[in-house]
């Protein structure tokens, strides 16, 4: 295996299609006014980039695939309280635009959960490894724009920190723009 190679935003060209045994999608928040922080992730998802394609990047998560090592948090967190996953069963971020950066690219898009959207701008580090792409991309969102509200006693912060560490492989099969044909 080699050492991973940074590149820019120029140097990412094809359909890549995410590989979600070796990719992670976590988040986390903090509980009790600050004192501690809850983990969580989704082992669920499926996505794509193809910087030729508009739009560049999908992905799209199965909101009950949710996970924080706690079955009873998890079900509240899957109810109509927060997630809702019933009647809004997919947590989906599709880009707007995509721009080559100086350590990968700058990407702009939307968030969707629960029924609410919220525009995101992220720098997402690219590096190539073994003929694939290694991702990384935090943000912090304002769960209260997607519609998740509940905080008794303001004990729940309203920022979510989200990470996305994503390994890519080259898919010469799928048609662009398509989430077609992408395992989940």
């Amino acid at each position: 295996m080699s050492a991973p190679e940074t590149i820019t935003g120029e140097g990412i060209s094809g359909h890549w299609q995410l590989d979600p045994q070796r990719s992670k999608i976590r988040f986390q928040v903090k509980l009790l006014w600050g004192l501690t922080t809850v983990s969580g992730e989704f082992t669920d998802y499926r996505g794509h980039l193809d910087l030729g394609a508009d739009p560049s990047i999908e992905l799209e998560i199965e909101a009950a695939s949710l996970q924080t090592g706690n079955r009873r948090r998890d079900r509240h967190l899957r109810s109509k309280t927060f997630f809702g996953v019933e009647e809004y069963p997919h947590v989906r971020f599709v880009s707007d635009s995509v721009q080559p950066g100086p350590d990968g690219l700058t990407v702009r898009g939307r968030l969707s959960a629960r029924g609410h959207s919220v525009v995101l701008e992220l720098e997402a580090e690219v590096r190539r490894r073994d003929g694939e792409l290694e991702i990384e991309v935090s943000t912090g969102v304002d769960r209260r724009e997607l519609g998740m509200t509940y905080s008794p006693l303001g004990m729940i912060a309203p920022r979510s920190e989200l990470f996305v560490n994503a390994r890519l492989v080259a898919d010469v099969s799928r048609p662009a723009g398509s989430l077609e044909g992408v395992p989940t």
